[in-house]
């Protein structure tokens, strides 16, 4: 049992880092998986990968709250309105993920659940990400000289209080500063961009965060609502697989599986409460560039991994 607990507590870390940060849980997992395998049945694996991310959502919960309680006493009556409205547009952009992700979800792990798509949409997104960012860069750097920056998503230069530059530069040019600022329509588009994360090495966390961006959300304002997407879609789906593996097989459960459910939903929580935090303090100094480039070395690893595999 030890080392199936251990094994358990491993793949909480990595499931912990990866589920936030924009670089693929599925990529990593997949990796993860050829080194260290469960010694559990089929049914039950495919139930753990699912529920200990109930886990990381946890998280969200725990570090927001405050700003997620719309009965808090401490809040007046405008913001439990703002609560409320935030949550709205939450539920807004969880619609495309609920009308057609859950109903393609199947085909696409039958028919792209491989390392090849996996490696190909860790590039891919990597390179949006770099080249997303290098556009913002540009358009910060025009905005520090003094110049007005072109693009559909830039904050009038007279709204811009004296003194303001480095990461308030960056606040300057998108027309959604904070997460309570996102409208509907913006909040439907970034649902459409979850659906997305269908494709296995997309990311469900990097394509919200692009989709915030592209939709002229700041930096922080993506990564937050991202995290808040996260938690009825995440909830929802662990149900479900909890759901379906009931039906299959029945509430039985060895005791090895037991330990490895509760060490791995437990490791997920910590290291979700730990990358989170990193993230958003990263990104108050820093753009999603090294993102990119991660998911761009690893994506070649998957592929040159699995490529020598098939020849040998």
């Amino acid at each position: 049992m030890f080392i199936e607990v251990l094994k358990a507590f491993f793949i909480g870390v990595v499931e912990g880092i990866t589920e936030w940060l924009p670089i693929s849980s599925t990529g990593h997992m997949i990796l993860v998986d050829e080194f260290v395998k469960l010694n559990v049945s089929a049914e039950f694996l495919e139930l753990f990968l699912v529920v200990i991310q109930l886990g990381a959502i946890m998280a969200v919960l725990i570090l927001y709250f405050h700003k997620l309680n719309p009965f808090s006493p401490r809040k007046t009556a405008a913001e439990k309105r703002g609560t409320w409205r935030l949550w709205g547009m939450v539920a807004i952009g969880c619609i495309p993920a609920a009308a057609i992700g859950l109903t393609l979800d199947d085909f696409f792990n039958e028919h792209f659940y491989n390392a090849w798509t996996v490696a190909i949409a860790l590039i891919v997104y990597g390179v949006i990400f770099i080249v997303l960012e290098r556009h913002n860069r540009r358009r910060e750097a025009a905005f520090l000289a003094g110049r007005r920056p072109h693009g559909a998503h830039v904050r009038p230069l007279a709204e811009v209080g004296p003194g303001e530059d480095g990461d308030d530069a960056e606040m300057a040019l998108f027309k959604v500063r904070t997460v309570d600022e996102i409208d509907w329509k913006t909040s439907l588009k970034i649902g459409c961009f979850q659906m997305l994360a269908i494709i296995p090495g997309t990311s469900r966390s990097g394509s919200t965060i692009i989709g915030g961006m592209l939709c002229g959300c700041s930096r922080t304002a993506a990564a937050e609502f991202t995290f808040f997407l996260a938690i009825p879609v995440m909830f929802g789906w662990g149900v479900l697989k909890l759901i379906k593996y009931l039906a299959a097989v029945g509430l039985a459960m060895t005791s090895t599986e037991i330990a490895v459910l509760v060490v791995g939903i437990v490791t997920a929580f910590v290291v979700s409460v730990i990358s989170i935090k990193f993230l958003m303090g990263y990104i108050k100094k820093n753009d999603f560039t090294a993102f990119g480039v991660y998911r761009i070395v690893v994506g070649v690893v998957v592929l040159a991994y699995f490529g020598v595999k098939v020849l040998l």
